[in-house]
């Protein structure tokens, strides 16, 4: 269980980060993005930066988990929301991390609550840390069985996730699905072929201390995605800025792979930020066609633009709702890509806190959504064009259901090949994909 990060013992800086991005999560928007912006500013060595991440994502990952501990040794009084974090942080290096000594972890929490103004109850969090450690041994082996007694607290997810997941997919891949969520996620890159070959990227990746491995998948072409095992920072790393690789899960190209973009085509990405699959699709265009690029946040196309620019992508022109209208514009298109909003329950490992935000309710409005997504792209295709659609859902109300849901709704048309990933069986993100 606990992970062999760091060589030495850091001091505050890293842990007042953490904290203060667990606190300001939600507030200030998904944990990735609060992290980003307070690590940015703070001026932090690399390795500080590493330590102050693995502790905000490591505390939201294993938030239940951890709150499972705190009520056993406070019989589950509560607790103002920013000590709990406090808690939570100083639990988490003792039980999860290593080479953080456990004399540290607690001294360095309390004197953290000691300068987040819990003056008084410094005492109250070294009693609490203390009394684990004392009973590291023993509860340890309690973390272990409640995986499988209570696998929603010992895996640290929702309850009502847990328990439609185990009925869909059996206790066996449930647990597979819960300790990948809990996972750091991969980094894959997916070449460039309008700048570069497999053979000259993988001879500059040398240069520049890049290791990696190839990514084969039964939807991918060969030497298309690599996962990078170890690289310097992207923003210093001149084959990404020159746009030789995009950073992407191979999951991901499955959607491209069954739309089959050809040299000419018109195409469609209805829904189109921050542009992965759009330029993966110009790619195998060779930028000969048009790409239209829409999306229903009109600022998130200054994403897909500036991506065009750095991959050398020109085949590609953003759209308005306008210029979508077939009865003014008297324009329908071969191939359509609609990559749907969604819960993004297959990205879980990706999106930190999403565990903790998605509610069931949230599923309905979805589908809601993506029935009228796919009935808007269905009046843009032309006759005996393709569709395709998307989510890096897992759920069947954001999958299979929309898409038996618009057959219905819409005589003559029919499902030629569909897929779920998952990524207990295929070692990816989590996607569905129709035609």
């Amino acid at each position: 269980m606990r992970r062999s990060l760091f060589k030495g013992v850091n001091g505050q800086k890293p842990r007042e980060i953490a904290a203060r991005a667990l606190s300001q999560r939600g507030v200030g928007g998904y944990l990735e993005q609060v992290f980003e912006d307070l690590a940015s500013r703070a001026s932090l060595s690399p390795e500080d930066r590493r330590l102050a991440q693995e502790l905000a994502y490591g505390v939201a990952r294993w938030q239940a988990t951890l709150d499972w501990l705190i009520a056993r040794k406070t019989d589950a009084r509560p607790q103002k929301p920013a000590l709990r974090q406090l808690l939570r942080l100083g639990l988490y290096q003792i039980f999860w991390l290593d080479r953080i000594p456990d004399h540290a972890a607690v001294h360095e929490t309390v004197e953290l609550a000691r300068r987040s103004g819990f003056g008084s109850q410094a005492g109250f969090v070294n009693a609490v840390l203390r009394a684990c450690l004392r009973e590291a041994g023993p509860l340890r082996a309690q973390l272990e069985e409640l995986k499988h007694a209570r696998p929603h607290l010992g895996y640290s997810h929702p309850e009502w996730l847990v328990q439609r997941w185990e009925r869909r997919f059996g206790a066996r891949d449930l647990a597979l699905l819960l300790r990948w969520n809990n996972q750091p996620p991969r980094t894959y890159a997916r070449i460039n072929p309008l700048k570069t070959t497999p053979d000259k990227l993988i001879e500059r990746w040398r240069g520049e201390e890049v290791s990696y491995d190839f990514v084969r998948a039964d939807w991918l072409e060969d030497n298309q995605f690599f996962e990078l095992k170890a690289h310097p920072p992207l923003h210093r790393l001149p084959s990404f800025i020159e746009g030789w690789f995009y950073i992407q899960d191979p999951s991901t190209g499955l959607a491209i792979h069954e739309l089959r973009p050809q040299p000419g085509d018109t195409l469609l990405d209805l829904c189109a930020a921050p542009g992965g699959k759009l330029a993966h699709a110009a790619a195998l265009m060779r930028n000969q066609g048009r790409i239209l690029a829409h999306d229903s946040q009109p600022d998130r196309l200054k994403r897909v633009q500036e991506n065009c620019a750095r991959l050398g992508v020109t085949c590609v022109q953003t759209a308005t709702p306008e210029d979508l209208n077939p009865l003014t514009t008297g324009m329908r298109h071969h191939r359509i890509l609609l990559d749907a909003p969604c819960s993004n329950t297959g990205v879980m490992r990706r999106r930190v806190d999403l565990r903790w935000r998605i509610e069931p309710a949230e599923l309905v409005r979805l589908a809601g959504a993506q029935r009228e997504l796919l009935s808007q792209a269905a009046g843009l295709l032309a006759p005996g064009g393709v569709l395709v659609y998307s989510t890096c859902s897992l759920e069947p109300e954001e999958n299979e259901d929309v898409a038996r849901q618009f057959l219905e709704a819409n005589p003559g048309w029919e499902i030629r090949r569909e897929r779920l990933l998952a990524p207990f069986r295929e070692g990816f993100d989590g996607a569905y994909v129709a035609v």
